[in-house]
């Protein structure tokens, strides 16, 4: 497998932005009997979650041995706190980076498919919910979502109240961070994921496959559970497990590569 750590120039955050890439396109060894090898390499973007960063899957995951075992490359940007939506507050636009600029930027430079089929997003808690939001809103272009222990919040955001926090943040930061004012409703806002999935349905579009896995012990099991409901009433198909497991990368590491097999069909 092949590392990089990159940075480059963001129009849709106006800055400079990091980013992680782990390709398996240098394997010397083993190719030669892995059927994995006898189709196109698939694309995976992976997005961290509240109070992490770029680097968080590469120090936590062993990236490396999963990339050359299923030939798939993995690509991290940095979405900072954002929940990967974009806010018209500030000006930066996470949804559009994550959805669009950062993957055009790496089909470019590392010679990429650009086929919806060999595109996938994934992500963990806070990234998890960024994988949904970012899979349902930008549907034409990622075919398999693999959304981990996700902060499904949006049933929260929609009771926000100044006089609410939890032990993450404060309300101000909530309200800024989904675009909440007494002029938006939250049930028509695009940042709510319930609200994309019924416009794709309503529409008629297509809707990437979903992998979801949360662990039985984990703080985040009950929305996630809600959402698996909400997907089933809806009538989309969703793939969904749970079992004993928390908060924490033992349960991410060893559902990322069951969700990786879920998405190549293994």
């Amino acid at each position: 497998m092949a590392r990089f750590d990159g940075v480059f120039f963001s129009k849709e955050l106006s800055r400079p932005t990091h980013f992680v890439a782990i390709l398996s396109n240098d394997n010397a060894y083993g190719t030669e009997n892995n059927p994995n090898y006898k189709r196109p390499a698939k694309n995976v973007y992976l997005f961290h979650g509240y109070s992490g960063c770029d680097t968080d899957w590469a120090s936590n995951v062993p990236l490396g041995d999963l990339a050359n075992k299923y030939n798939v490359n993995f690509f991290m940007p940095n979405g900072d706190n954002s929940f990967y939506l974009n806010n018209k507050a500030t000006g930066f636009k996470y949804a559009s980076y994550v959805g669009e600029e950062f993957i055009n930027y790496t089909r470019k430079t590392f010679g990429l498919s650009d086929k919806r089929e060999d595109t996938f997003v994934g992500g963990l808690s806070m990234g998890g919910f960024g994988a949904l939001h970012t899979g349902l809103m930008f549907n034409d272009t990622f075919s398999k979502i693999i959304a981990l222990s996700s902060a499904l919040i949006q049933g929260m955001i929609k009771v926000l109240s100044p006089e609410m926090g939890n032990p993450m943040a404060n309300y101000e930061y909530y309200a800024w961070t989904f675009g909440i004012s007494k002029d938006i409703d939250f049930n028509e806002s695009e940042n709510n994921p319930e609200y994309l999935v019924k416009k794709l349905v309503e529409d008629g579009k297509q809707i990437p496959d979903i992998y979801m896995a949360c662990g039985t012990e984990d703080f985040l099991i009950q929305p996630n559970k809600e959402f698996k409901a909400f997907l089933d009433e809806n009538k989309v198909p969703v793939t969904f497990f749970t079992g004993p497991g928390i908060h924490d990368f033992v349960f991410w590491r060893a559902q990322l590569e069951e969700g990786l097999k879920w998405a190549l069909g293994l």
